[in-house]
């Protein structure tokens, strides 16, 4: 097996995850494209707040709430079909929406941009456990959420141009004959590896999936006679750590990115569009330049990856709190550095899908991986909703809102980081005492500085 995988999968084991990175960065472009469009999406449709808000909202509840049938899906059908699959539903709603000229059609097509979303990630993710071997594992699923990533660099400079000099006809037709080529190349360039040559996600942290290994060496996924449940899937303590880790660290960036990013800069801070385009361009660039270094902290010291998760969460309340209260217009550099602790955030969402990998069940792992990425999204749809409802008491005059309005709506923020730090902390004790009962104790970090352990 050993020469067959040395003969036989460098070359695919890079080029087919680099396809699925690739549609990955296209379906981020069909899913933050509002974000660069909401100034006009307001005199488009004729709505305030809460009506924007919606077009958003519908989208990520359709997004998060297809995860778990998704993940099914991608157990049975494999990450070809559903990439695939997904790309062509997200076309055909970019389509729809370029024809809209009312909010209901616009909500419905955004319905059908979510729901071709839905498989996009986690079959990405499946493919990199798939060709990638464990301690690989963690950073490569950051490149892909890097490279996916530069899809809102698309957004945020030339989708937002060609929004500009063509009208919303045109770019979004475009957008949508983008999701079909996705499609085409899906179809063309994606498989699984041959069983001789694949790693079936094992996973890097001892006694995470229900056997004790010897010190120093990784057990292997759960196997069983008995068929895997969806419920069998999402139950270990760890999978639900995944899912609050990624709920915490997704939300704050995803709110600025798809919706309240520019309105917030233009209306409430006093910039430019090509100035808040920017700062969307640098939340991008901060991406990918810490992608790799959380994705490598990952992997090196499994026991401790909460911390990153915890880390991030106060950095990024502490940058919000330096915004929101001053009563007066940031200058540019103190929204950048908000705009560059908001760019850690997803990287940091996504030692979620880590979690899944180490904790899920072996013939569940798609499910697995679904159900955590509901977390970041579900996050995503409350804080967005929460922002734009605030908004909507505070300010019932119209679409034009000033920066207290702003301030006071996007402090709802508060809400799901609040629920997120706490389900952190929760299903981290219970996954240590899962672990603990395994005979895999996790030292206090004194100790295992002392001795000299992994941490």
């Amino acid at each position: 097996m050993a020469t067959t995988t040395t003969r036989s999968t460098p070359r695919a084991a890079w080029a087919i995850p680099a396809a699925a990175s690739f549609i990955y960065l296209v379906a981020v472009v069909q899913r933050t494209s509002l974000g660069v469009a909401g100034v006009e999406a307001l005199d488009r449709f004729g709505v305030e707040a809460i009506g924007l808000s919606m077009l958003s909202v519908v989208q990520i509840s359709v997004y998060a709430s297809l995860q778990l049938p998704a993940g099914v899906l991608l157990d049975r059908f494999g990450p070809r079909r559903m990439l695939a699959f997904g790309s062509l539903m997200m076309g055909v709603g970019q389509l729809a929406l370029a024809l809209a000229d009312n909010l209901w059609w616009a909500i419905a097509a955004r319905a059908l941009i979510g729901a071709g979303d839905a498989p996009v990630f986690i079959a990405a993710t499946r493919l990199v456990s798939e060709w990638f071997p464990p301690r690989r594992a963690p950073l490569m699923v950051q490149m892909v959420g890097m490279l996916g990533q530069v899809g809102q660099i698309a957004s945020a400079i030339p989708v937002a141009w060609l929004l500009h000099e063509s009208g919303w006809s045109a770019a979004f037709s475009i957008l949508a004959a983008l999701g079909i080529a996705a499609a085409a190349i899906a179809l063309w360039q994606i498989r699984m590896p041959l069983s001789d040559d694949g790693h079936h996600a094992v996973p890097s942290v001892p006694g995470a999936s229900g056997e004790v290994a010897p010190a120093g060496r990784a057990s292997s996924p759960q196997r069983t006679d008995a068929p895997v449940t969806v419920w069998d899937a999402v139950r270990a303590p760890g999978v639900r750590l995944g899912f609050w880790t990624h709920w915490t660290g997704l939300f704050p960036a995803n709110t600025v990115a798809f919706l309240w990013g520019v309105p917030f800069f233009v209306q409430g801070q006093g910039l430019s569009a090509a100035q808040a385009s920017g700062l969307l361009t640098l939340l991008v660039v901060t991406n990918l330049v810490s992608a790799p270094i959380i994705g490598a902290l990952t992997a090196r010291h499994p026991l401790r990856r909460s911390w990153l998760s915890l880390g991030t969460a106060t950095a990024m309340a502490l940058a919000w709190a330096t915004v929101l209260i001053p009563a007066e217009p940031r200058p540019l550099w103190h929204l950048a550095a908000l705009v560059v602790v908001l760019g850690l955030c997803n990287p940091a969402a996504l030692v979620g899908m880590d979690y899944a990998r180490t904790f899920g069940v072996q013939g569940r792992l798609g499910t697995a991986t679904g159900f955590v990425n509901i977390g970041g999204f579900a996050a995503t749809v409350l804080s967005i909703a929460l922002v734009g409802a605030v908004l909507q008491l505070v300010s019932p005059s119209g679409s034009q809102y000033g920066l207290d309005d702003y301030r006071i709506a996007l402090a709802a923020m508060a809400v799901p980081w609040l629920m997120g730090v706490i389900g952190i902390l929760s299903a981290r004790r219970r996954t240590r005492q899962e672990m603990a009962a395994r005979g895999q104790v996790v030292p206090p970090i004194r100790q295992a500085l002392r001795e000299g352990r992994r941490l």
